[in-house]
């Protein structure tokens, strides 16, 4: 099935279990707060036009309280706070509880990019799971304050430095069919929590497949080398290691230099010394970006250990940078 089931008169699409119960919250809310508006400034209205000062009426003595009527206006609203409350509360203990059988996706989120680890150490930029599962997310920062945000699964979590939260989901409509990303229409994944200059910009996709495809998919993502070129490796880590969120490839300025023509020319750093961009420089740039830093640009680049990006991965960013001379 594809992903296209009604959202509702408010919402664009849905695709989780939980989020028709949002919905229909949501909805009742709203049309209940929309008849007693109507109703309140109706009566408003009718009373300003019966009662309104004219020639030969004056002031009419008035009862200054009614105790049927006070108890009335408190009461009758507390029932439907109470079946507010009561409807929120299930609904988010249903969304905080993940089933014990649950698959889990490691989230990493990160000044401005999101990394998504799966069980079997397969990594991607953008989030993919299978359809009719439940999926547990667990979620990180290396930074600032995020919020993983899918309106179309109607979920949504802070990532906080120094803790884990957790969310889950299970879709019930598939994003498209194969194995190929490109065969998806895939939904939006937004950072709904301001984290700095390029916030607006840290957007991911959601990629639902049925399950046979979604095992396929994480057997090719975890063999990244198997099948493709050091360009196209390079090109993939570019997107997953979050560079892209700092360094375009089409000129344009962002936190960091743009890669685009960069390869074999001459960097001024803010220390007053330049050097060349060979494979020296950028091996020293992801290991230690603190080591030259180029005018014009802040400190901001995290450092690359070993255990986050191997030398053969240096490698191949390497060789994409080349590419885009």
């Amino acid at each position: 099935m594809l992903a296209d089931a009604d959202g509702g008169l408010f919402f664009g699409p849905a695709n989780s279990t939980f989020a028709p119960m949002v919905d229909d919250l949501f909805d009742l809310i709203y049309w209940i707060s929309a008849f007693f508006f109507v109703l309140i400034v109706g009566v408003m209205v009718y009373f300003v036009l019966k009662y309104y000062r004219r020639p030969g009426h004056g002031p009419q003595p008035s009862p200054t309280h009614n105790n049927t009527l006070e108890i009335a206006w408190s009461v009758l609203p507390s029932f439907l706070l109470v079946v507010f409350f009561v409807m929120g509360f299930t609904n988010y203990m249903s969304m905080r509880t993940p089933p014990d059988d649950a698959y889990e996706i490691h989230v990493q989120a990160k000044k401005w990019s999101w990394l998504f680890v799966y069980p079997n150490g397969a990594e991607s930029s953008d989030l993919h799971i299978p359809v009719g599962r439940p999926v547990r997310f667990i979620l990180e920062s290396e930074d600032v304050l995020h919020n993983m945000f899918v309106p179309a699964f109607r979920t949504k979590m802070d990532c906080v430095p120094g803790r884990y939260n957790e969310i889950w989901v299970q879709a019930v409509n598939t994003t498209g069919t194969g194995v190929n990303p490109d065969d998806h229409k895939p939904h939006d994944l937004f950072c709904a929590e301001y984290c700095g200059r390029d916030h607006s910009n840290m957007h991911a996709f959601v990629y639902v497949y049925e399950t046979g495809d979604f095992d396929a998919w994480l057997e090719k993502a975890s063999n990244l080398y198997e099948g493709n070129t050091m360009v196209q490796v390079g090109e993939i880590l570019y997107k997953r290691k979050g560079c892209i969120s700092c360094h375009s490839i089409d000129g344009t300025k962002k936190a960091g230099p743009s890669f685009k023509d960069s390869f074999g020319t001459a960097h001024k750093f803010t220390d007053g010394t330049e050097a060349v961009m060979d494979e020296n420089y950028i091996r020293e740039s992801i290991r230690d970006p603190r080591a030259k830093v180029v005018a014009g640009y802040q400190p901001v680049m995290p450092v690359f250990p070993s255990s986050r990006l191997s030398d053969k991965d240096i490698t191949a960013i390497a060789e994409f940078i080349k590419s885009l001379k």
